[in-house]
Formats: structure tokens, C-alpha cells, sequence
């Protein structure tokens, strides 16, 4: 029994010191909980709920020169209803509740009644719901309109108005300049001003106690550490609205006419260096046309003849060549190591000046030049000296990140795989690589007389439409060659459009001076033959020539349609911008004194057309004439006072009238009134029609023919 007894005990002891430890351990760790580790949950389950989060600060404008919008940030909310915030009562949800339910599904969301939204929101307040979604994506003044219904007037706590302030980056002119511009987005790089200037634009981020209340759902708390958000500084540009959209709209012609792979568009300010538009369109892969890449600034290729120049002025620099010295040509052969060169025009010159060839492009003179007066070793180091001193080895520095490096050989270093070919293919524009920003930065030098400036796109930041930082024009080099070199260069470029490849080009309007180029890409050179994967179309000059306001670069990737030289695809390109910008801005044309007005008006002797028109110019420049009060077309004649006289030109009405000496407008006018079809060919005034003048009138087709 007592055996018994005592096994009993043991068990009961055994029991009870379970127990005594279990406990004991509980006990601890309810300590350990309470007093050691109790911050560390506390916290974490406060920090469930909630939470100091960042308020998105509005981004900074970006600016053209004129001060218009080219990207800025539209304010948008996301607006809810917490019909159990803490500081609504009863009496004032009951008081409200009907007019807030009308204006809701009468001004919101018209899928409701006015009774189905009252019923809708009475059982989200007995089911004790914080957060209803009024409207998404709600813009200022839905904001404004929302925010003074009814019960929200009250405020976020007493009302259960929730407004939670966004931010959407647009740009008003789509596509124009956009890869300048750039973006800003969330888990991917900012890209062009957007990018370099982030911190510039960004702003400083504000803080908020917040509530959380779902997974992605967080309301503003009534606390009074807020700290708002500071708006980023704007960003004025050197970009001219008017300029842009003419470079990408006569890009994008050229593009489409000659079905390109992309093309590059520049046009800068002569004097400051400030770029005036930046146009890069290229091909998705769809197939639309669209600012795929900033080829202007991120692309660097072989950019052919247009190099050329860089290639005579340092021979000019060095005194090697005149430009009335004779180079032989051999009608634009020539062969290097075992390497043959040709011209691409079949000029058939045996032998030339320096200067003429030049003006049409020879690539076998300038590549004989450049090979006999620095071909041997010692010499080849002076050539690219010289290319260094142009600052042609440097990046321009423009705010965009990701500029490509130019790349110019050091002679006879093999790791650039310098040959005995290395020389003359430089002097042309191969073996060698720039982008047509750095090219463009070159040519504009040379306009500027040789003061070169750097490229930039920001003029300075605002705040409020009030400066806060400058930034002025910068001198990069003082001079990059002898004045005597820029004045022969200058002269070079103003011969390839008086005489050269771009002769059929020029015009009466005004004066501009440049270089062709056309090079080969993907090319492949193997046992003395040639195999091309495509050229690139480029031109680049100045105008007007006598006092250079605006330089342009125009470059076309890959044209397909058509033919491929620069003069043909690159060069229209330019004129077209160079005579839109003549247009847009007049204050390019020459200003004439009165005298000169009045003996401009007196050469207009012989002259035909409306009578109208010539009394409308001649009243605006305060000439004297004598009008003819029955004559609606009129021939310019002179008086024996030398005062202008109105002739009566006349039409017959049942015969084919001369048209010869009007303008196109006038004699299409007379033509099509007289029941003629006409068809046109040239530009100016007409010189020649089809039709005799006196055949009688059968409803022909009148080819005219303009000079």
C-alpha cells in the first residue's frame, strides 16, 4: 500500500513541476514580451496601420523660349468618401445624406438614382466602411465642383471628403521634340532635360501621417507634423516652338518620300550656341514614324564629305595647299596601297583647282592632298593635331545624358587600327566618327568666325515666372583656327552652293552657304572592291551667308526610294526649314531704306498682273502711280517723269489670251475663268505657254512653263 502511495506522489510532483515550469516559462516570456521586446511590436503593429508616407511634390514646367508649355505636370485626385470618420455625428450624416446622394448620382456616377445612392451609402456607414471610391482620376475642377457637395463641404473629418492630390507628366505638343524633352517615369530611367535636370525639377517631397486601411489604400491623418510638399523649379529652353515644329514637319516629309530608317534635324542659334530645335524621327517597329532615339546627340557615325572641310582647314592651317593651287584628278580615280577611290560624280576632270574641287565634292582631290602632305609618319601626327585643335576629339557637353563620344584615330596606333589607308579615307569622312550635334557644333564655329560656342538647351530656371539661376551663352574656345583659315572656309562652303553640288539649290530669297555629304555604311572593303549596306544622306551649313543668324544640320539614315546623294535627300531638307524659318521670322530679311524701296518698286517696269495688287504694294511703300480706273489687269510702265504707270493689259474673252510675264496666280486666274485646264511646271513667272495666244478658246489644257 504504501508502495502505492508513494508511486502516486512521484506522479503528482511530477505533474505539479510540468505545470510549475510551463507556467514559469510562460511567465518569461510575457516578461520578455512586456518589457524587452514590447517597443519592437508595439511598433510593428502600429506601423500596419500607420505611417508616415511621402506627398508627391508637383514637378517643374518645362519651358520653350517663349515661355509656352512643353512638359508640365497636371494635377489630378483621387477622391473617396469615409462616411465613419471620427468627426462626423449623426445629426450631420442624416442632415446631409440626401442632398450628397443626388449630387453624387446626378454629377459623379450616374449609374445610381439619387434613392439607390442614399440607400447605397446609409448601409456602407452601418457596415462601418472608411474608405467608398467617388472618382479616380478627378482633375481641379471636378475637385472643386465634388468637394463643396453637401457633408463634404465639412472637410475630411467631419465631412469624410477624401482627397488624396496626384500629379500626370504631359507634354501639349506630343510628339514635338519629346526624346528632347524626355520623360519621367516610374521604374524606368528619366531620359533628356527630364533626366539631367531630375533634382532641378523634382522638388522636395512633403510628409503625411497616414492610415492605412487596405493593402494599397492609405488616408491622410489629422496630424499636425505635415510637412508640405516644395514644388520643383521650371526650366526655360532655348527651343523655338515654331522652328521645331518646322524641322520635324519637313523631317518627316523626307522620311516618308524616301522611306528612311530614321533622320536627324538641327538648327542653332549662330551666335550663342543655343539649339533652336532638335527634331529625331525614326521607324517602329510597326513601321509608324515616331522620336524613336536621340539620334542627334546619342548617335555617332562616319559622316563622309561633310568632313571635308575640317580636312581643308587644316591644310589651309598649315599652309600645305591655296585654294587656286591645281590638284590632278584623273576624272576621279585614284588608288591608295590596294585600295581603289573614286568620285561619286562623273565630273571627267583630268585636273581641277583645289577650290573647285571642293565645290563638287572630289573625294579623290582631298584624299591626295591629305595623303601627300602628311602621309609620312611624322607628318599624320600634325593632321590630327589639327582635328584636335577644332575640338573635333570633344563632346559638346549639351544637358542631355548619353552623348556619344567622338572618335578621331591617333596616328599609327594599331590598337586604332591604323593602315596605310587611315589618311586618305579620314580626309573624306571614314575611319572616323561624330554625331551631328559635334558636326553641327563644328559648322557652327566656322560660321561664327572661328569663336566656337558650346551647344546648350537651358537658358535658365524659374520659379513662379521669376528667374532663379541664369544660364548665359558659353565661349568653349576663343578662336579654332586663324582668321585667314575661317574666311577661306567660309568661302569653300559659299562655293558649293554658288558652284557646287548644292548650285541648283540657291535662291533669290536669300543667301546660304554648306556642304554635301553622302556616306557609305555597313560598308565592306576586301581584295580592292567595295560592298555597301546602305549610305547616309547628310547637309549642314548656315545662312544667311553675310551675317549668319541660324546653322542646321540635316542628316537622313538609309534612304531607300529615290536616289541617295545629300544634294537630293538631305539638302531639300534644309532649304525647306531654312525658307519656312525666312517666313516665320522677318526680321532675317534685310531692312531697306526708303530710297532703296522706291527704286525697287521702279524696276518693276514691264511687270504684269492684277491692278490691285500693285496699288496695295505701292500705297503700303509710299509710292507714287497713276492708276487706270478700267483695267483689272495691268502692265507696269514709266512715264516721262519717271512717275509708274498702269497700262491696260488686255484679255480676250474668246481667244487664248498671253499670259506671258504674269505671275502664276494671275494666269491660272485668266486661264481657268476662260474655261482652260492648266498644268505648270518651274516656279517665278511665266515665260511660256502651250497655246498660241489668239487660238479660240475649246476648253484646251495650257502647259505653262515658269522661269
Amino acid at each position: 500500500m504504501a508502495t502505492f502511495k508513494n508511486e502516486v506522489l512521484v506522479r503528482v510532483y511530477i505533474v505539479v513541476f510540468a505545470v510549475v515550469l510551463v507556467g514559469v516559462a510562460i511567465f518569461t516570456k510575457a516578461v520578455r514580451i512586456s518589457m524587452v521586446e514590447g517597443k519592437f511590436w508595439r511598433d510593428k503593429i502600429e506601423n500596419q496601420y500607420f505611417q508616415m508616407r511621402k506627398v508627391e511634390a508637383g514637378r517643374g514646367n518645362i519651358l520653350a523660349s517663349n515661355g509656352g508649355l512643353l512638359a508640365t505636370s497636371l494635377p489630378y485626385f483621387e477622391l473617396a468618401f469615409d462616411p465613419n470618420s471620427s468627426g462626423m455625428t449623426d445629426a450631420d450624416f442624416d442632415l446631409n445624406i440626401d442632398s450628397l446622394a443626388y449630387c453624387l448620382a446626378t454629377y459623379v456616377d450616374q449609374s445610381f438614382t439619387p434613392e439607390g445612392m442614399r440607400d447605397y451609402l446609409i448601409e456602407m456607414r452601418k457596415a462601418k466602411k472608411q474608405y467608398i471610391p467617388i472618382k479616380k482620376e478627378a482633375n481641379y475642377e471636378e475637385y472643386e465642383q465634388i468637394s463643396q457637395f453637401p457633408l463634404f463641404r465639412m472637410g475630411q473629418f467631419k465631412g469624410g471628403f477624401i482627397a488624396i492630390p496626384k500629379f500626370k507628366r504631359k507634354n501639349p505638343y506630343g510628339m514635338l521634340a519629346s526624346r528632347t524633352i524626355g520623360y519621367d517615369r516610374k521604374y524606368s530611367t528619366a531620359i533628356g532635360l527630364e533626366g539631367y535636370y531630375e533634382e532641378v525639377l523634382d522638388g522636395e517631397q512633403g510628409e503625411q501621417l497616414m492610415r492605412r486601411l487596405t493593402k494599397d489604400i492609405w488616408i491622410p491623418v489629422n496630424n499636425f507634423s505635415k510637412i508640405d510638399p516644395t514644388g520643383g523649379l521650371d526650366i526655360k529652353t532655348t527651343l523655338d516652338v515654331d522652328i521645331q515644329d518646322v524641322a520635324e514637319g519637313s523631317l518627316l516629309a523626307a522620311l516618308k518620300e524616301h522611306n528612311a530608317e530614321y533622320g536627324v534635324a538641327l538648327v542653332m542659334d549662330v551666335k550663342t550656341g543655343g539649339i533652336r530645335a532638335i527634331a529625331n524621327l525614326g521607324r517602329t517597329k510597326k513601321g509608324k514614324i515616331w522620336e524613336t532615339y536621340n539620334h542627334a546627340v546619342g548617335t555617332s557615325t562616319e559622316p563622309g564629305s561633310t568632313f571635308k572641310l575640317a580636312s581643308m582647314m587644316a591644310l589651309i592651317e598649315d599652309g600645305k595647299v591655296q585654294l587656286d593651287d591645281s590638284i590632278f584628278l584623273d576624272k576621279g580615280r585614284a588608288t591608295f596601297f590596294n585600295q581603289k577611290m573614286v568620285d561619286a560624280s562623273k565630273h571627267g576632270l583630268d585636273s581641277t583647282t583645289v577650290r573647285h574641287a571642293f565645290e563638287i565634292s572630289s573625294n579623290v582631290a582631298i584624299a591626295k592632298l591629305v595623303q601627300e602632305h602628311y602621309g609620312e609618319e611624322d607628318e599624320a601626327a600634325d593632321f590630327i593635331e589639327r582635328l584636335q585643335q577644332f575640338n573635333l576629339d570633344h563632346r559638346t557637353g549639351v544637358e542631355i545624358n548619353g552623348e556619344a563620344d567622338p572618335y578621331i584615330k591617333e596616328a599609327y596606333n594599331t590598337e586604332d587600327n591604323w593602315s596605310g589607308l587611315s589618311l586618305p579615307w579620314m580626309a573624306h569622312g571614314y575611319e572616323l566618327k561624330l554625331t551631328p550635334l559635334q558636326l553641327l557644333s563644328f559648322y557652327n564655329t566656322v560660321a561664327n568666325d572661328g569663336r566656337q560656342m558650346k551647344p546648350y538647351l537651358v537658358s535658365e530656371t524659374q520659379k513662379f515666372g521669376e528667374t532663379v539661376e541664369r544660364f548665359p551663352p558659353k565661349v568653349v574656345k576663343k578662336q579654332i583656327a586663324s582668321k585667314k583659315t575661317i574666311r577661306l572656309a567660309q568661302e569653300l562652303l559659299e562655293g558649293v552652293v554658288l558652284n557646287g553640288t548644292a548650285k541648283r539649290y540657291q535662291t533669290n530669297r536669300y543667301t546660304f552657304a554648306g556642304k554635301t555629304g553622302t556616306a557609305q555604311i555597313n560598308y565592306k572593303r576586301s581584295n580592292g572592291r567595295t560592298t555597301v549596306g546602305g549610305y547616309q544622306s547628310s547637309f549642314v551649313g548656315y545662312f544667311p551667308t553675310e551675317d549668319p543668324v541660324y546653322s542646321c544640320i540635316v542628316v537622313i539614315y538609309k534612304p531607300k526610294n529615290g536616289r541617295y546623294y545629300g544634294s537630293d535627300v538631305a539638302l531639300p531638307v534644309f532649304r525647306s526649314i531654312a525658307d519656312k524659318i525666312f517666313t516665320l521670322k522677318p526680321d532675317l530679311f534685310e531692312r531697306f531704306e526708303e530710297e532703296t524701296w522706291v527704286q525697287s518698286a521702279k524696276a518693276t517696269k514691264g511687270n504684269i498682273g492684277a491692278q490691285s495688287d500693285f496699288e496695295y504694294l505701292f500705297d503700303a511703300i509710299d509710292v507714287d502711280y497713276e492708276p487706270n480706273k478700267s483695267a483689272e489687269f495691268v502692265v507696269i510702265d514709266q512715264d516721262s517723269t519717271e512717275q509708274l504707270q498702269f497700262l491696260n493689259k488686255n484679255i480676250q474673252v474668246e481667244q487664248v489670251p498671253s499670259v506671258v510675264g504674269m505671275g502664276l496666280r494671275d494666269a491660272v486666274y485668266v486661264l481657268e475663268n476662260l474655261g482652260l485646264k492648266v498644268e505648270v511646271n518651274g516656279s517665278g513667272k511665266v515665260v511660256n505657254q502651250s497655246i498660241r495666244s489668239g487660238t479660240m478658246l475649246r476648253g484646251q489644257t495650257v502647259a505653262l512653263r515658269l522661269n
